[in-house]
């Protein structure tokens, strides 16, 4: 099966690629902004992502 975005829509066939330290500029946390909402990307000591609102 090939995937194939609709005209007009924001899909690719590559998803852009982010380093979560990047993200956190070293650190442990981020906040991610969308449509007006702010989350919050933490890295836990074990080293897992959790993204909360």
């Amino acid at each position: 099966m090939t995937f194939a975005p609709a005209p007009g829509s924001f899909a690719t066939l590559t998803p852009p690629s982010h380093q979560a330290t990047d993200l956190t500029q070293g650190g442990i946390l981020a906040h991610i902004h969308l449509n007006g909402q702010v989350y919050s990307l933490r890295i836990t000591r074990a080293g897992k992502l959790i993204l909360t609102k």
